[in-house]
Order: C-alpha cells, then sequence, then structure tokens
C-alpha cells in the first residue's frame, strides 16, 4: 500500500484534517459536497497523529484509520497518515510541507464554520490564510460567530461568494469562500459521550 497519496500535477485536492475520533457520517456528506461545491478533483483526509488544541489525546492511529476508511468509501477521496510520515503537528506545518512535497498541485483547506470562528488561535494561521485557498463550509448554529471572526474580518476583501464558490480551486491565496450546507446533527464529542466509540474494538 503506498504510504503517501498520489497527486497529478494540476490537481485540486480538497484537505479535511482532523483527529477523526471517530469519523462519521457527518464528514462524509461535508466531504462529498465540498467536492461539489468547490471544483475539487480529489479530497484527501488529514487523519492526525493528535490534536494540540485537546489536552486529551485520540484512539490510536491505526484504529481511526481503519474506522475512517470504513466510514468514507468513495473513489475520489483518500484517507491518510500522511502527517505521521512528514512528522509535522500543526496544520500550517503540513500545508508547507505538502506544498514542498507536490509541486504544482493545488490544495484547498476544508474546515466547518466552527474551526473558522477560532481560526486565529491555530498556529501561523495567517500563514495559511496566505498561501491556501479556504473552503468553509457552515454547520448549523456556526454561521454568525464564523463570519464575525477575526479571520472572517480579516480577510473579508479575499471572499469568493457562495455563488462562485467553483473558483476557488483555482484562485491564488488569500482566497476563501463560505458555503451554507445542510449538515448532518452527528458529531465525534457527541459519539464518544454517548459511549457509541470503543476504538479497542474497532479494528
Amino acid at each position: 500500500m503506498r504510504r503517501v497519496p498520489y497527486a497529478r500535477s494540476g490537481q485540486i485536492i480538497g484537505l479535511l484534517g482532523g483527529s477523526f475520533d471517530p469519523a462519521h457520517g457527518g464528514h462524509a456528506h461535508i466531504t462529498r459536497e465540498a467536492m461539489k461545491r468547490f471544483g475539487l478533483d480529489r479530497v484527501w483526509w488529514l487523519v492526525s497523529p493528535g490534536n494540540p488544541l485537546k489536552a486529551k489525546g485520540p484512539a490510536p492511529l491505526a484504529t481511526r484509520l481503519a474506522h475512517a476508511r470504513r466510514v468514507m468509501q468513495h473513489p475520489r477521496v483518500t484517507v491518510t497518515d500522511i502527517e505521521a510520515h512528514l512528522g509535522t503537528r500543526y496544520t500550517a506545518q503540513t500545508l508547507a510541507a505538502l506544498k514542498q512535497r507536490y509541486r504544482g498541485t493545488r490544495f484547498v483547506w476544508l474546515m466547518g464554520a466552527d474551526n473558522l470562528a477560532q481560526f486565529h488561535l491555530w498556529q501561523d494561521w495567517t500563514w495559511i490564510m496566505e498561501n491556501v485557498p479556504v473552503g468553509v463550509l457552515a454547520r448549523p448554529g456556526d454561521r454568525i460567530s464564523a463570519r464575525m471572526s477575526p479571520a472572517a474580518r480579516l480577510y473579508r476583501s479575499y471572499r469568493i461568494s457562495g455563488r462562485a464558490s467553483q473558483l476557488l480551486g483555482r484562485s491564488d491565496a488569500p482566497a476563501w469562500c463560505f458555503v451554507n450546507v445542510a449538515m448532518t446533527a452527528e458529531s465525534s464529542t457527541a459519539i464518544r459521550a454517548e459511549g457509541k466509540w470503543t476504538p479497542s474494538s474497532d479494528l
């Protein structure tokens, strides 16, 4: 099995990062919507070794990868642990390494509106905005806080309208687009709280 995903020069690849602890149908839904809305050729799920913003570590990486691959089965989506191979810890580091490794490939960072609301807390978040187009998918209840966030205000003049969302992947950073998508109510936090995620028996 290929240890790192393959990409051709000129492809537009969306990147959805996270701990995926566990992956669920909501992740799959926003991935399919992102491919349609932002004109993406492929999407990579970047299953992280750990989330620097969370004090408690996630389930083992191999367990989360195996579960994510069962949840997201699509010919244009690759579930990968490339961050573990790159040795990166923060999103900006990962993006810089990917841009170096995959010259000629166009990447789009994907995230929910809840992430945009606290994006200014991420390490080197302005570098991300300045170097990679960002596609934001709105979740219920997160729209107002996201649109009023420091990141949205600082980069408001670089926002692409939802009607022109297909242009995002071909746009040079800084560029970002906010689209409203009907979301599922699933969340990793709720799944863990309800005791439905038992990593030790998942493989």
